[in-house]
């Protein structure tokens, strides 16, 4: 269980300050936070089932190797070139 000093100690960490009419509240709400969590891994941890949900198989594709564009058909269209490369004029 949480105690008020811990709570004070982790807001102190999280550099936040806890009115103290909020305190009670705040420390009851981790306790709860707390238990739900405890349970949830209670169940888990009986059910394997939680593991493996879906069964996957060869989910990797397989990467091939294809030819790559002609350079000329790229620029084709390309306002200006040099090189080989779309040229990009600066402003001034």
């Amino acid at each position: 269980m949480v105690t008020h000093e811990e709570i004070l100690k982790i807001a102190r960490l999280a550099k936040l300050s806890v009115a103290p009419e909020e305190l009670d509240s705040l420390t009851k709400d981790m306790n709860s936070i707390i238990e739900f969590a405890d349970a949830v891994n209670s169940v888990a941890a009986e059910d394997s089932d939680f593991d493996n949900s879906n069964s996957l198989s060869n989910v990797f594709r397989e990467d091939k190797v294809v030819p790559s564009y002609d350079r000329e058909k790229i620029l084709k269209n390309a306002p200006n070139q040099e090189n080989g490369y779309f040229l990009v004029r600066r402003r001034m």
